[in-house]
């Protein structure tokens, strides 16, 4: 039996700016910006809201439908994600109600009618898809998180923008976009949001950054003219506070969850350092030699997409899986590889073992492990002994418990992550 190192919590310091009362802030930046609005009254508003878990989003979007209202206008919300959900209407419905968007809570009435029409034709061709239930709206109000992308870099990643172009496509039109991107990068994504803004009536768009910590850090009201260069300067505001794990190398990263309301990709290769995509891979620090997803969450609702960048898994997570809404998400976003199971087995020391044995590791105690809870949740690291004379230079992490082995249940399964007591 393979021995392991012995592991310690530690705490990272990270970027922390979090907005202390959402509904507050959210009024006043609507209010900031009402000069510069079109007027409202009487006209109905599609609010397009996505399928990641977002800090509070729940309360930004109802603050929204408020002000909408007050200013005598008739908003409706409607589910702007792609393939998310099976690409069904009933499936995208509910994975709002898991981030608290229910028309009771929101009183408004929800639209995820996964019909599109093409509005418009890129100059390289690419056709613009829309959701019919957006269009019938006189105005459109994106509602979005601006953040890194998990498989390019650019001016313009993952916001607004996208949402507008691939969020409410539905799933034949992040399909027509995911393609396009093969062989063209996603650059198209600033050309189809411009067209749209003026197409669908944008009224204005809301924005929200989260802090290192994963906590609501700013909310910005962008009038429509200004929104693509509002946007490209909140992405470097967010940049700046990203979270990571400060290792350059290690031997094993331990996933306990991933997850679609985690990332796109179940687990953002921002973080793991991991990416497979024909649109290209990389591999970047920490540079995992193995990963090992234990589990996703429950809000996933059985989409395991991103399941394909582990090496090794555990049998409970595979008997979990709906592999029709996995296929579907992989399909949609033309990464199968995304979608394949990994090599799994009952336990969770089954797993550590095989990953160790396979990355090369001759003795498990020097094995240099983290372990996390999700790539959104990065405040606490376990790490293992060898690890600790390499974190790099500049990281502040901070030891919060005694230095102990390996501890397994009767069923040889890992406990629970570390807790904040």
């Amino acid at each position: 039996m393979m021995t392991f190192p012995e592991m310690a919590v530690f705490q990272q310091r990270l970027a922390s700016m979090q907005i202390k009362d959402a509904a507050q802030e959210a009024r006043a930046a609507l209010d900031r910006a009402e000069s510069g609005l079109p007027e409202l009254s009487g006209k109905s508003v599609a609010v397009a809201v996505g399928s990641r878990r977002i800090d509070r989003l729940d309360t930004v979007v109802g603050e929204v439908i408020k002000f909408l209202k007050a200013r005598g206008a008739s908003p409706f919300i409607v589910a702007a994600m792609g393939s998310h959900g099976g690409a069904s209407a009933e499936g995208q419905k509910s994975l709002l109600g898991v981030y608290g968007i229910t028309e009771s809570s929101m009183n408004a009435a929800i639209y995820a009618d996964m019909n599109t029409t093409v509005v418009d034709r890129t100059p390289d061709g690419l056709p613009v898809h829309v959701s019919n239930a957006a269009l019938q709206a006189d105005h459109v109000i994106p509602v979005n998180r601006i953040k890194p992308h998990t498989k390019f870099c650019g001016d313009i990643e993952s916001g607004l923008c996208k949402m507008l172009t691939i969020g409410l496509g539905n799933a034949e039109g992040a399909a027509a976009c995911h393609r396009f991107a093969v062989r063209n990068s996603f650059g198209f994504i600033e050309t189809v949001a411009a067209i749209l803004l003026n197409r669908l009536n944008v009224a204005f768009g809301v924005g929200v950054i989260e802090d290192g910590c994963g906590k609501l850090a700013r909310i910005c009201v962008m009038p429509a003219e200004s929104l693509i260069e509002t946007e490209k300067q909140m992405l470097r505001k967010t940049y700046a506070m990203l979270a990571g794990i400060p290792f350059k190398e290690i031997d094993l990263l331990v996933v306990d969850r991933i997850g679609k309301e985690i990332s796109g990709i179940g687990m953002d290769s921002n973080v793991t350092g991991r990416h497979r995509d024909l649109a290209g891979d990389f591999f970047i620090a920490p540079n995992p030699r193995r990963i090992f997803v234990r589990d996703f969450s429950e809000q996933s609702d059985g989409n395991a997409s991103g399941i394909g960048l582990a090496d090794v898994t555990t049998g409970r997570l595979v008997s979990r899986i709906d592999m029709e809404k996995t296929a579907v998400n992989a399909v949609t976003a033309i990464s199968p590889e995304k979608a394949a199971v990994p090599i799994h087995f009952e336990t969770d020391r089954r797993c550590l073992e095989v990953c160790l044995h396979t990355a090369g590791v001759e003795n498990g105690a020097d094995a240099r492990i983290v372990r996390i809870r999700d790539t959104a949740s990065l405040e606490f690291l376990e790490i293992s002994r060898p690890l600790e004379d390499k974190i790099n230079s500049g990281a502040e992490l901070t030891r919060i418990s005694s230095w102990r082995p390996w501890r397994f249940d009767p069923s040889e399964n890992l406990p629970p992550f570390y807790r904040r007591q």
